[in-house]
């Protein structure tokens, strides 16, 4: 069923409006107008450093310049693989202004990992960290297999003074022979006359590798226009004013960070907070000292945060405005995180094929659970999105009945770089399959219930481990559980759950088996049940599934 088609659209949550009209055609562009506007504004605080929408302007196009003048030419590609420092944002500003493409890499991939991204993109240029240059790039670069000829380094230390010990003890500049220095890159070719690049909405503006979960990563081409229309979606959705802080909790090299950090602070003209990389104690640091209004983070984020050593309630007064999305939200973790942070965090759902949201909770609405299934409701779509739940068929499903989610909308993805095939099938007509399989109930709200791969047979039953996840939530010893599916002789499969406990409390595999066998049917309890420490996640916070069934 098409959410379209409903006739309670007029009744779409809190009164929001089905459809806006796109403020700028251009990522660079929504940059560009706020440097003319408010250029001494604060767009980035970096422990303590304060970088105006003016000094990454100046930056931006300091290594625009260099670039160009090293000969990238529009439509080349930068690949920028750092944390979440400054460099990050005046790098893919950068590549627009030089008319090119930003190429988004994961700082923890390794030289097989790099190698594949560098040579699949085509980058002819990369902006790295010293360190990941030295123990990483030099050696892929060095392979002659990629086409890069320009190497940018640049520090975790760089324009800030602070240097936390608890992130930096052991880091020292690094200068390579071969590599050029940001700083002094910027000091160089500042004020270097730089002409005005020819974008548009159809452009791509940066290349995002997905997970590559069922095959090799495919490089999302996410467009100027998917950029500039989402970023409009999260500051009307969440009502984000200017000078209202965003915390850089989601690394920003992923779809979340780039788009829910990055581009929504440069359209709300407001501050994104940063501190290299997500470590509890240094973050908490950090709210306390910026005080940021709005995140989105992956919800073991936030089950981070709400255990930093130290960490009060009033610690987090400022954020008044919280959203989630990466990870499925189980009900009783929602209502105990509201206590500690003392705000309701709001369910968002996207992927990176859909430049981060496609759905969400509006802003002062709380999402409704499920009574069958107890899932908390992902939202509803967002601005201009169409979503349809489909079956195996390719035809649309009733109201309540369970299919794939398949989204069409300005913040869909054109395709895949280089690779038609994988479009075709994934992204036909331009209708994106999700892969996710849910529902949409009679007033419009969708429900995720797990990853269509993930379905477990046992007996002929389906099983959506999401489901078995959230009943082991509630439990109050649980910190963390995931569910997968595993051969059994007699079922063909049948359910095992991964689970680590909360500090200080207890629980035995018998116990949680009989907890979760009073609150579902027979077939779908977990008759395996193995506690861990921590279980396996991807930066992003998501827990990762396929490791856990990799021994199996």
């Amino acid at each position: 069923m098409s959410y379209r088609d409903r006739p309670w659209l007029a009744r779409y949550p809190a009164g929001t409006p089905a459809d806006i009209a796109v403020e700028y055609e251009t990522a660079l562009a929504v940059f560009d107008a706020a440097v003319a506007a408010d250029g001494e504004r604060p767009l980035v605080h970096y422990f303590d450093a304060t970088l105006t929408f003016a000094d990454i302007d100046r930056a931006a196009n300091a290594l625009a310049a260099a670039l160009v003048a090293d000969g990238f030419a529009a439509g080349d590609r930068l690949a920028v693989y750092v944390q979440n420092n400054p460099a990050y944002l005046i790098g893919i500003v950068a590549a627009w202004k030089a008319g090119g493409i930003a190429v988004a890499i994961n700082p923890m991939n390794k030289a097989r990992e790099l190698t594949y991204m560098l040579v699949d993109s085509g980058a002819t240029a990369l902006l790295t960290l010293d360190d990941l240059w030295a123990d990483v790039a030099a050696g892929v670069i060095a392979d002659g297999a990629t086409a890069v000829r320009t190497v940018v380094t640049t520090s975790p230390l760089d324009f800030q003074t602070r240097d936390d010990p608890r992130l930096f003890a052991a880091t020292v500049r690094r200068r390579a022979e071969g590599t050029r220095d940001l700083v002094e890159i910027i000091e160089s070719y500042d004020g270097t006359p730089l002409p005005a690049p020819e974008l548009s909405a159809g452009d791509v503006a940066v290349l995002t590798y997905t997970s590559g979960t069922t095959g090799e990563p495919k490089g999302a081409m996410n467009t100027h226009g998917n950029l500039a229309f989402n970023a409009q979606t999260y500051r009307e959705w969440t009502g984000l004013a200017p000078g209202e802080g965003v915390l850089g909790i989601a690394p920003l090299f992923h779809i979340t960070g780039l788009v829910g950090h990055v581009m929504v602070a440069m359209l709300s003209r407001s501050p994104v907070v940063l501190t290299h990389r997500f470590a509890p104690e240094v973050t908490l640091d950090a709210i306390r000292e910026w005080k940021p209004v709005f995140t989105v983070a992956a919800i073991t984020a936030f089950n981070a945060l709400s255990v930093a050593p130290g960490a009060t309630p009033g610690d987090f007064s400022s954020l008044r405005v919280l959203y989630s999305g990466g990870a499925p939200i189980a009900p009783a973790i929602a209502d105990r995180l509201e206590g500690i942070f003392g705000a309701y965090i709001h369910n968002i759902y996207g992927l990176t094929e859909t430049s981060s949201p496609s759905h969400g909770v509006p802003r002062g609405v709380r999402a409704p659970v499920d009574p069958t299934s107890g899932a908390l409701s992902v939202g509803v779509p967002v601005f201009n999105t169409v979503v349809r739940v489909v079956g195996d068929d390719g035809e649309e499903v009733p109201v309540g009945a369970v299919g794939e989610l398949v989204t069409s909308g300005p913040q869909v993805v054109g395709g895949y770089w280089n690779k038609p095939d994988k479009t075709a099938e994934s992204i036909p007509g331009g209708e994106l399959r999700t892969g996710d399989v849910g529902f949409m109930d009679a007033d419009g709200w969708f429900y995720v219930v797990d990853r269509k791969k993930d379905m477990i047979n046992a007996s002929g039953y389906k099983v959506w481990p999401r489901e078995v996840e959230d009943v082991l939530y509630s439990h109050p010893a649980v910190r963390e559980a995931a569910v997968v599916g595993v051969p059994d002789e007699y079922r063909g499969e049948t359910v095992k759950a991964y689970v680590s406990l909360r500090d200080g409390q207890s629980a035995t595999a018998d116990e949680l088996a009989a907890y979760c066998k009073e609150r579902m049917a027979a077939y779908k309890y977990p008759r395996s049940i193995e506690f861990l420490d921590e279980l396996p996640k991807t930066v992003t916070g998501k827990i990762l599934r396929r490791q856990l069934r990799a021994p199996i």
